[in-house]
This record gives C-alpha cells, structure tokens and sequence, in this order.
C-alpha cells in the first residue's frame, strides 16, 4: 500500500478505487439487483405494470423449482458441471505441478505454450472443432471403429459427452493457472526432504504439495465450476437435442420475451454458485483472503 501510495499519490489511488468502485457497480451489482427485482415479479403486459397484480412473489421460482422437467436439467447441470470440475482437477494438477517444479526448463516453457496456444483461438471456434471430431462420422467415432472397440457409431453429442469433454478442454486454464500459482511458491526442499525420508509420491502430494496448494485448488474449482455451470455456447454446439443445460433454459425464457421467469432461473442459478463456493470453502479449509491472494 505505501508503494502504491508513492508512486500514485493521494489523489491518483482515491482516482483508482473510485473508478474500480464504479466498474463493479455499473456492470456487477446493478444488473444483479435488476435481475433479482425481474426473479421477484409477475410477468405482466405493460399495461399492468405497476398495477395491483405488479407484486413480488414466489411465483416464479415455484415454477422453477417444482417443475420436474426443470429439476432434471438442474440437477443434471449440478453433476456434469461437478464432473467437468473433477475431470479439470485430474488433467490439470499434474500439469500445474510439472510446470512449476520446472519453470526454469525449456520443457516447462514450451509446455506452456502448448496450452495457451489453442486458448488464442475463440471459443466457439473450439466447440465447432469438437463438434467435427465427436459427430457421429467423426474422427473419434472412425478411430474407435477401426481399432475394434464399437461396431457402430457412438452418439457422443446426445450423450452428454460432448459436453462434458468439451467444457473441461475449454475451461483447462481456469485450472492449471490457480494451481501453478500456488505450487509456484512451494519450497522444493520440503518435497526433497519427504523423499528423502522415504515417502511415496502419493504420501508426498497428500500431506505436502496439496496443503500448500489449498487456495490454487479453491480458486481453480470455484472458477471452473461457475463456468460450466453457466457455459452456454459450449453446451449448445456440443450437447445436441437430447443434452439439455440449465443455461438453456435460461436463455429459452428471455428469448420468449418472459424476463421475470428468465431472471428467476438465472436467480437460481446465482444462488447454486453461491452454495458451491461455500461447500469448497469449507471442504478445503480456506477463506476468501487465501483464495484473493
């Protein structure tokens, strides 16, 4: 803070958090709390706002939350979006890990550009590219057949597949980041010294490498999770018309002009990432101060 306090001034620090003050306001906390007043209204024409029937209900999150249509998509989007955060965990931990322990190797360098390259590509673009390889006489499916282990074509985009494999390769540096900049600052001495003392690789990550990386871990998780949970175009191109995402839903209802109920899933939806957090703040033992470093 005194750093920042001599080489901007007074005046340019209280420039700085005023404009990020404003940022956050006008992008973060007012849609949120218009969405919110949408979740808590009545669709009505426009000649009945205002009006006696303009109130705050429940309604809409009755409809929500009751419907069994919508409780299958719901919990569908809480598992798979689950499972693409376990999924990123196992494939990017070990990368993280490689790239920090050799960060000075040319190895550990073009290794990173090997996972920031595709990134440059937009996502959609990505999604399209996964649709080509998992579409029924695609190249996943021609390579299976010929190795012998299906006989006929595997509908990955109707299965969930698609998706699945799809948001966890989109959403791989959400992962790996965290986790690198926590294991970034991991003394190398103590996992010498647990191998020295004889301890399994195993043994080494449970009770030395992942204590240490508890806030990387939180933040990939977190981060991850949001993302799939409320991805959309990924779930569009990949998930196919047997292959629902909660976010479509969403999307339905404000493409069908009814913003209150479109306001009110997307509510519930808020409120689940929410809920997420706070579980995996509490699984991992950490607060929101270790996870901003």
């Amino acid at each position: 803070m005194s750093s920042a306090l001599t080489r901007f001034g007074r005046l340019g620090l209280a420039y700085i958090f005023t404009a990020t003050g404003l940022w956050l306001l006008v992008l973060m906390l007012l849609p949120l709390i218009v969405t919110i007043d949408y979740a808590f209204r009545p669709f009505l024409p426009p000649v009945d706002w205002g009006g006696p029937n303009d109130r705050y209900t429940f309604d809409n999150f009755a409809v929500v939350l009751l419907n069994k249509f919508n409780q299958t998509i719901f919990l569908k989007t809480i598992w798979a979006s689950v499972l693409v955060t376990v999924l990123s965990l196992a494939a990017c931990y070990p990368v993280a890990y490689t790239l920090a322990r050799e960060k000075r190797s040319g190895r550990a360098r073009w290794l990173a550009i090997a996972l920031i390259i595709p990134f440059l590509v937009n996502e959609l673009l990505r999604a399209f590219a996964w649709q080509l390889l998992l579409s029924y006489k695609g190249l996943f499916n021609q390579v299976l057949m010929s190795l012998g282990f299906i006989s006929e074509p595997f509908d990955f985009i109707n299965k969930n597949v698609g998706v699945i494999v799809g948001l966890v390769y989109t959403y791989l540096l959400f992962m790996i980041l965290p986790l690198y900049t926590a294991l970034e600052s991991l003394d190398p001495n103590l996992v010498d010294a647990a191998r020295d003392l004889g301890a399994p690789w195993w043994r080494i990550h449970w009770d030395v490498v992942l204590p240490h990386a508890k806030p990387g871990l939180a933040n990939g998780c977190i981060v991850t999770f949001m993302l799939a949970a409320g991805s959309f175009a990924v779930p569009q191109l990949l998930g196919g018309t047997g292959s629902l995402w909660f976010t479509q839903l969403i999307y339905n209802q404000f493409n069908a002009i009814n913003w209150n109920m479109g306001a009110a899933y997307a509510f519930c939806l808020v409120i689940l990432c929410l809920v997420f957090i706070v579980i995996v703040m509490w699984l991992l033992r950490v607060r929101l101060s270790d996870i901003a470093r």
